[in-house]
């Protein structure tokens, strides 16, 4: 099947850009102050500019057919999950004899058989495999994420790509970042370009709490309902395989739900926590986020709307944050991010912490990963004595963590350490390659022990 008009052979036809054309050939009371019409820009979206999008769920579905539509026929797409059945009903490129195949490939094969010419490549992966060559090739690249961690990663990743030439930026190592999200009837789209204006790790207090919650937290303290459902999905199925060994927990099944269900009520049960269900036991196991179809549409055609100007250079781009909510009614405001004079991905610029010389390493580490302008995952911590390093907490190795989780209830000044300490963050676990090592040094006062984090 092809789009109405197209005979399936032949790419173009008499009118087939021609809603593209009024606004590449001819001037108006929108465009940019610069812009000269001509028939250049829609060659340029034809022949030459190459777009990344890099997720093909709800959000990247709509995209890849928005800008399929509008005129750019070279189109990479990166997704690393397979199609559920209960994506079918809002991710509009897949139908159900594709459950459990990548999204990736079937988006890019339902793309390039309905629209003609256009050709999108898909990579099954996830975006850590892929390195600064891949990223560096595109012009403009587009996020349908449902991660902030992923987010991070792709921000880190293209600060990484800046080229400083005396101090100076230069700007042909830009590569703009449309990023667009939803939750409901809620969404947002913004323009990053980095190195200039505000990027993901400037606004992280914007983002909504972490979902993934430490191991020490879920495997010693538990305090949220979540906590319980975590430690039954990664503690106690792997132990205990209540359906064979080898059967992964699977959050479409309901007796492997009422399973966790159960044993999360007595965890829950154990240590007086209320709250946890069965509707919450589903929604923590499979990450649900609320997703309605029609505002991915919206949020989709504003980011597309976006890569469109910034690759015709025809109107000027958003600055930088629009949100929409049509919750009640329809409401949408734009305002322009502010980028962060102590941003650690993007000014590189040392940060002060402050402690008490009586807190806990626990409450350090809670800082470290609950703190709306950090939200680190899996934070190490280590303490350089007479030049050499201590490991006083490590999650990411089972055998360390198990080792060094006492230190979690010892206090910094006296029973951790008596002299000044050096704090080293490996801010993300998977991630870590993409965004900036943090070293604190702790200093012992009168009252409070100071930190100045230094990327």
């Amino acid at each position: 099947m092809v789009v109405d008009g197209g005979s399936g052979v032949s790419f173009e036809w008499g009118g087939r850009w021609s809603h593209i054309k009024k606004f590449l050939e001819r001037p108006g009371p929108f465009t940019h102050p610069d812009f000269e019409p001509g028939t250049e820009g829609l060659q340029f979206l034809l022949e030459t500019c190459k777009i990344l999008v890099i997720g093909a769920g709800g959000l990247g579905c709509e995209l890849l057919k928005d800008l399929a539509l509008t005129g750019f026929r070279n189109i990479n797409v990166v997704d690393m999950d397979t199609i559920d059945v209960s994506n079918l009903n809002r991710q509009f490129l897949f139908r159900p004899n594709d459950v459990g195949r990548p999204k990736a490939e079937v988006a890019a094969d339902f793309i390039n058989s309905r629209v003609p010419g256009c050709c999108v490549v898909p990579h099954f992966k996830k975006i850590q495999d892929l390195d600064e060559t891949f990223y560096r090739q595109f012009h403009i690249i587009v996020c349908g994420l449902d991660s902030i961690v992923a987010r991070r990663w792709m921000n880190g990743m293209l600060l990484s790509l800046l080229v400083y030439e005396d101090g100076v930026l230069d700007p042909g190592s830009i590569i703009p970042l449309i990023d667009g999200g939803t939750e409901g009837f809620k969404g947002n789209a913004r323009v990053i370009l980095p190195g200039m204006t505000a990027c993901i790790d400037c606004t992280l207090e914007l983002y909504p709490p972490q979902i993934n919650f430490p191991m020490c937290t879920i495997a010693s303290m538990p305090r949220l309902p979540e906590h319980c459902i975590e430690y039954v999905r990664i503690l106690q199925w792997p132990k205990e395989l209540p359906f064979g060994d080898g059967v992964a927990l699977d959050g479409d099944d309901p007796e492997h739900i009422q399973w966790v269900f159960q044993r999360s009520l007595e965890r829950a049960a154990e240590f007086s926590i209320t709250g946890v269900t069965y509707r919450l036991t589903q929604g923590v196991v499979k990450r649900i986020i609320p997703a309605v179809a029609s505002t991915n549409a919206v949020i989709a055609a504003a980011c597309a709307t976006e890569v469109f100007k910034l690759a015709t250079s025809a109107y000027i781009p958003l600055s930088n944050y629009m949100v929409f909510n049509d919750v009640d009614g329809l409401y949408t405001y734009t305002f322009e991010a502010e980028r962060k004079e102590n941003c650690t991905a993007c000014r590189q610029v040392p940060q002060d912490l402050h402690f008490h010389p009586t807190s806990k390493l626990q409450e350090v580490l809670d800082f470290l990963t609950e703190n709306a302008s950090l939200q680190m995952k899996s934070p190490a911590i280590t303490a350089t004595v007479e030049g050499k390093n201590k490991t006083l907490y490590l999650q990411s190795v089972p055998s360390i963590e198990q080792r060094t989780r006492a230190n979690l209830s010892k206090t910094l000044k006296g029973e951790i350490l008596y002299k000044p300490f050096k704090v080293d963050l490996a801010v993300m676990q998977m991630t870590v390659a993409r965004l900036p090592l943090i070293s604190c040094f702790f200093r012992a006062g009168a009252d409070r022990w100071t930190g100045t984090c230094r990327s």
